[in-house]
């Protein structure tokens, strides 16, 4: 695979932690590989932010699945440019797999081109599908506590009937 980026990095995302995989290097020349495991707390991401910039790097990608990706996405948004690859697309080869070996497999990928990000809508529409979302929830409990309660008076009035 030809390498087109200098300084990238893959992450491999779950609920406790992300590996992230650095690449860098002279495109010509075999990369220099370094692996370190984050914490996904507020204080582990600002880490991992703070460890890309410190190595220059300037492209990110990561895998879509779940909703893990989304904090980590939103701390490194504004450093460095961060590609959100379909887990289905970007699938590695069989056989045993380990965080390391999906993050590593992640930044060879990006290093050469061939992860195509995936749609993620700007901060605003994001923070607007997240309050629509909060209140359908809200919306469906509240419903649901009228059917009971509602369940609740047609009982008691059916106990006082003769």
């Amino acid at each position: 695979m030809e390498a087109i980026l200098e300084h990238c990095c893959g992450l491999d995302v779950h609920r406790d932690t992300v590996v992230a995989c650095l690449l860098t290097g002279n495109l010509e020349d075999r990369p220099h590989k370094e692996i370190r495991t984050f914490s996904t707390m507020s204080k582990g991401l600002h880490e991992l932010e703070a460890w890309l910039q410190a190595a220059s790097c300037t492209h990110v990608a990561m895998e879509s699945t779940g909703g893990y990706w989304k904090p980590v996405y939103h701390v490194l948004e504004e450093s460095c440019e961060i590609r959100l690859a379909n887990a289905q697309r970007i699938k590695n080869v069989p056989g045993r797999k380990t965080d390391i070996s999906d993050a590593e497999w992640i930044a060879k990928l990006l290093r050469s081109g061939l992860i195509e990000g995936s749609f993620v809508p700007p901060q605003d529409i994001r923070e607007l599908r997240d309050l629509t979302r909060h209140r359908k929830k809200l919306v469906h409990h509240m419903t649901a506590e009228k059917t009971v309660f509602k369940r609740s008076l047609n009982r008691r009035a059916s106990n006082l009937l003769p």
